[in-house]
Parts: C-alpha cells; structure tokens; sequence
C-alpha cells in the first residue's frame, strides 16, 4: 500500500473526526432519551401514589360520618347507618329552638318515634298560624347527633334531618302524626348542630311571614 499524502492523510482524520463527533452526539441523545423516561416514569408513579393517597383519605374520612336511613313509618321510623360496617351506639335529637321542645337524648335504640315529634309538630303549626295549607305531607328539621363505631374506632357525627310527616286530624277535632321517612339535608359540626337547625329553622319561615304580610 503506498504511503498516503499529506492531503490524504488530512482527510482521513477529519472523517474520523465527523465520526468521534456523530458518535458523542448520539450517546447524548440517548442519555437525554433515557433521561426523560426515567422523569416520566417518576411523574407517573408520583401521580399514581397522589391519587390513591387521596384516596384513602377520603376512605378515612368517609368512614367517620354516617348516613342514616330510615325504615318503618306511621308510629315509629327506625334508624340504621347506610354503611352496615357502622355500627350506632347512641343518638341525640335536637329540634330548632323557637319550638320550646326539650332535646331527645341518649337514645339507644336508634328511632324516632311520632309521640316524640307530634308536640313540636304542634309548636311548628302554631307558629305557622295553624293555617290550612299546613294539611298533607310535612317536613320538620331535627338536627341529629351520633355516636358509632366504624373499623373498630368511635367516632361522633352530626347532621341536620328532615323527618317527613303527615297531619291527620281526628274525629273530636284533635290530630295526630304519621311519620313518612328521613331526608339528609346537610353535615354540621357537632358543636354548632344546635346553631344550625335554629339558622334553617328561622330561613324557612321568612318565606311565610312575608307572604303573610303581603295579604
């Protein structure tokens, strides 16, 4: 083989060079490449751990609030928690203050019974006027306090109740209440249940006063 020439031999070692050159580039973009896919990795696990932790938060916190049901009707509802892994221990039944009726307290059968809501279904006409459009299906709030046992804690919750009901008038001029059913209206806190009702309370009668102005 003969000896290269000077011009040769310059262009061998530039083509070298491009190669050297190409070569550093490419094992940059792989770096880059396996770079960016261990970042996307990451992003998606940590994404992935932010929605089960959330999650399991929301789990937690869902399992210390009951949601009650009601079965029954007429004379008595009987209360139970909408989750059967809750398990009640105690209720409290408040109704807004402006009936003057004392508390419901410690009830450990949880229920409702219509003796227990006829005298503040009274107070509740009475305020009303007695008029007649209070015939038919009727609503009354009660605020309710319970205590349960869920995954082996107690915990206590609160929440504010309608306790559907009806009027039924009685042959000597008297009435009596048929209770219908149980309506979540909203969560409190069970400090403010009390505070609460009284605010639902007193909005719902505005509406009737200032009709009643009107006329």
């Amino acid at each position: 083989m003969a000896d290269e020439t000077p011009a040769q031999a310059a262009h061998a070692a530039a083509v070298r060079r491009r190669w050297i050159t190409l070569g550093e580039i490419l094992a940059v973009v792989a770096v880059l490449i396996s770079g960016l896919t261990l970042w996307n990795s990451y992003k998606e696990r940590s994404a992935n751990e932010a929605e089960r932790s959330e999650a399991r938060q929301h789990a937690a916190v869902q399992s210390q609030r009951v949601v009650l049901k009601a079965s029954g009707g007429h004379k008595r509802l009987v209360l139970s928690a909408l989750d059967p892994a809750q398990a009640i221990q105690s209720q409290t039944i408040l109704f807004p203050s402006a009936l003057g009726v004392a508390a419901i307290g410690d009830v450990i059968e949880p229920r409702i019974e219509a003796d227990w809501i006829k005298e503040p279904a009274k107070k509740a006409r009475e305020a009303a006027g007695d008029k007649p459009e209070g015939e038919g299906d009727l609503r009354l709030p009660v605020a309710i306090t319970t205590r349960f046992v869920s995954g082996g804690e107690t915990f206590t919750d609160a929440a504010v109740y309608d306790v559907g009901y009806r009027r039924d008038r009685g042959l000597l001029g008297g009435s009596d209440v048929a209770l219908l059913g149980l309506g979540l209206v909203e969560r409190v806190p069970a400090g403010s249940a009390q505070k609460r009702l009284d605010a639902l309370w007193k909005s719902r009668a505005k509406p009737a006063a200032a009709a009643d102005k009107k006329k």
